[in-house]
């Protein structure tokens, strides 16, 4: 039987999304010890690019769950003096009973699942983000119940978190604004795959307009570094400070999935006030994973 892999929002069916959801706030808030759904099995976790929240949440998940983690870097493994991704998701595959990929190029991933043996879980591409949206999906559940019906903003560079915004509006059905500088648009097939439920902005405060939820994430994302200068000249009127909190609902929420830049993508006054839930978001990674990790490897 074909292992069940996890590449993009789009892999799971509305139901099984809001059920996930509901699952991570479960193991959150009933913490057994005596749990142990994955006990003796093993995640290999590849990273090409470094991380804080995903290398923790998923180890210390497969260690509540009674399982374990290896931590594998491009130094780590023939993958980074080019052996072909078949040959390393054949082999690795063959040993460990899911495999989490952090890597530069999508194609990475998806070339991956199709070789392996065993679950496969894009944990970062340059395309998309699916396991923060698990984590961002369950913060605005917990603090304000189902999203389906309301407007979230997203503001800044249309890159993998906006991208993985655009497929979570269509698999929970909410409307999705969209607020990018000139060139550094979401990509226009993504956009269109969502119909009604995206609309595009050149301006940040309509954007915001009446929204339950603004969302952005750095300018310069890692590996980007050296085009800083230039993305702060084509973002500077895209910052989320407090003009545009107030031009969204009363009781909107304010994400970011970290590490934030405090007075360039969003206001210290912004991140560190009453409208921001970023701490319980990054904490529910380790959460929402949990609740992807069984339902990947206990079936």
């Amino acid at each position: 039987m074909n292992p069940r892999h996890f590449i993009s929002l789009l892999d799971l069916s509305s139901d099984e999304f809001r059920t996930l959801i509901q699952r991570a706030i479960e193991l959150k808030n009933n913490r057994d010890p005596d749990f142990q759904p994955l006990k003796g099995q093993v995640l290999a976790m590849i990273f090409e690019k470094s991380s804080t929240r995903t290398r923790i949440s998923f180890e210390t998940g497969m260690a509540n769950f009674g399982g374990s983690a290896i931590f594998l870097s491009p130094r780590d493994t023939q993958l980074g003096r080019g052996e072909p991704i078949k040959d390393s998701a054949i082999v690795i595959s063959s040993m460990v009973d899911a495999i989490m990929l952090r890597t530069n190029d999508h194609v990475t991933v998806t070339e991956f699942a199709k070789h392996s043996s065993v679950p496969v879980i894009n944990g970062l591409t340059d395309v998309l983000h699916p396991c923060q949206l698990l984590a961002d999906m369950q913060t605005y559940f917990e603090h304000r119940g189902d999203i389906e019906g309301k407007t979230v903003t997203w503001i800044g560079d249309g890159n993998n978190m906006c991208h993985s915004y655009i497929n979570a509006a269509i698999r929970l059905n909410f409307q999705l604004n969209i607020a990018c500088p000139e060139g550094y648009l979401a990509d226009n097939e993504l956009v269109k795959s969502a119909g009604n439920q995206v609309q595009l902005f050149d301006s940040a405060l309509d954007a915001a307009k009446d929204s339950d939820l603004i969302v952005t994430d750095v300018w310069a994302s890692m590996g980007q570094e050296e085009e800083q200068k230039q993305r702060e000249i084509a973002f500077k009127d895209f910052q989320v400070n407090q003009s545009i909190m107030n031009n969204a609902h009363d009781d909107a929420l304010f994400m970011h999935c970290l590490p934030a830049h405090r007075g360039e993508e969003v206001s210290t006054e912004v991140i560190d006030g009453q409208q921001s839930v970023i701490y319980n978001e990054a904490e529910n990674r380790l959460h929402a994973q949990k609740a992807l990790l069984e339902l990947l490897m206990s079936a």
